[in-house]
C-alpha cells in the first residue's frame, strides 16, 4: 500500500497506521482521512492483521483539522469535512472487531484528542497532552467527543473540557480514565506497540465479540445486555481459539492462537 500522508507497516500480526504530516502537526485534510479510511479498511479484511496501532510521526500525534482547508474559498463545508473526514474514521475504528491501539506521542487536539479516545486502549507519552480546541474558534466537538466524553468522565468533566478548552496533560488524562497508560517519552512506541503485539497474539475473534459488545452496551439496557453476552458467548465458544485454549489449558502447554 502506498500512502502519501500517512505510512503503513506490517510488524507481523500488526498493522501500524502513522500519521505522516509532521510539518503541520499531523493535522488533517481530507486527502489524509480518505488514506486512513482505507488503510482501516484493508486492516478489516487481511486476514493476518490481528491488531492495528495508531501514532504520528514527529513531534505531534495530532493536531486536528488543518484550518487551510476549513477556510479555502470554493473549499467543502465544514459539515461535509466531519461527514466524510471524521465520522467514518471513529465508525470504522468503532466497529472493527479487532483490537485498535493507540500511541499519542504528543499533542492531540480536536478531533486527533477524540480520536485517541475512541480507540479500544490508548497510551500516551509523558509529555503528551490533550485539547478539547474547537470553542476557542466557536465550534463544537466532533469526532465523537460529545459521546464519548461524558461516557468516560462522566458530564461535568467533559463539559469542562470542552468548553473552556483548557490543555490536558497526559498524567491528568490518565486520572481521570481518559487513557490507559502514561509511559516515558523514549518507551512510548515500544510500549504501545507491545501491547498491540500482545493483543494480536491472543484470541482476537473473542477480543473482536468483546468489542462489540462494549459497543453495544453503550445503548442496552441490563437485560438487553445479559442477552447478548449469552449470544456472544455461545459464537466464541465455537471458535477454534476457544477449543485450542481449552485444550492447551489440559495439555498444560502454551495455546496457538490463529484468531479464528
Amino acid at each position: 500500500m502506498n500512502f502519501q500522508y500517512i505510512k503503513v507497516n506490517l510488524l507481523g500480526h500488526v498493522m501500524e497506521i502513522r500519521l505522516n504530516r509532521p510539518d503541520v502537526l499531523n493535522s488533517f485534510v481530507m486527502p489524509m482521512a480518505k488514506e486512513i479510511q482505507s488503510a482501516l479498511d484493508e486492516a478489516a479484511t487481511h486476514k493476518t492483521v490481528r491488531a492495528l496501532f495508531i501514532t504520528g510521526e514527529g513531534r505531534a500525534f495530532c493536531a486536528g483539522q488543518d484550518l487551510s482547508e476549513a477556510i479555502k474559498e470554493n473549499g467543502p463545508k465544514i459539515s461535509e469535512i466531519v461527514l466524510q473526514t471524521y465520522n467514518p474514521i471513529i465508525t470504522k475504528i468503532r466497529e472493527i472487531e479487532k483490537p485498535v491501539v493507540c500511541g499519542v506521542n504528543g499533542v492531540a487536539a480536536g478531533a486527533g484528542a477524540n480520536i485517541a479516545f475512541a480507540c479500544d486502549i490508548t497510551l500516551a507519552a509523558e509529555s503528551a497532552s490533550f485539547v478539547q480546541a474547537f470553542s476557542k474558534i466557536g465550534l463544537i466537538p466532533d469526532s465523537g467527543g460529545t459521546y464519548f466524553l461524558p461516557r468516560l468522565i462522566g458530564i461535568q468533566r467533559a463539559t469542562a473540557l470542552m468548553m473552556l478548552g483548557e490543555k490536558l496533560p497526559a498524567a491528568e488524562a490518565l486520572k481521570m480514565g481518559l487513557i490507559y497508560k502514561v509511559v516515558p517519552d523514549a518507551e512510548l512506541y515500544h510500549e504501545a506497540l507491545k501491547v498491540a503485539q500482545t493483543l494480536a497474539d491472543l484470541p482476537t475473534m473473542g477480543l473482536g465479540l468483546t468489542k462489540r459488545a462494549i459497543n453495544q452496551g453503550l445503548s442496552n439496557d441490563l437485560q438487553e445486555q445479559l442477552k447478548l453476552e449469552a449470544l456472544l458467548q455461545e459464537e466464541a465458544s465455537n471458535s477454534h481459539d476457544h477449543k485450542e485454549g481449552v485444550k492447551a489449558f489440559l495439555e498444560k502447554r502454551k495455546p496457538i492462537f490463529k484468531g479464528e
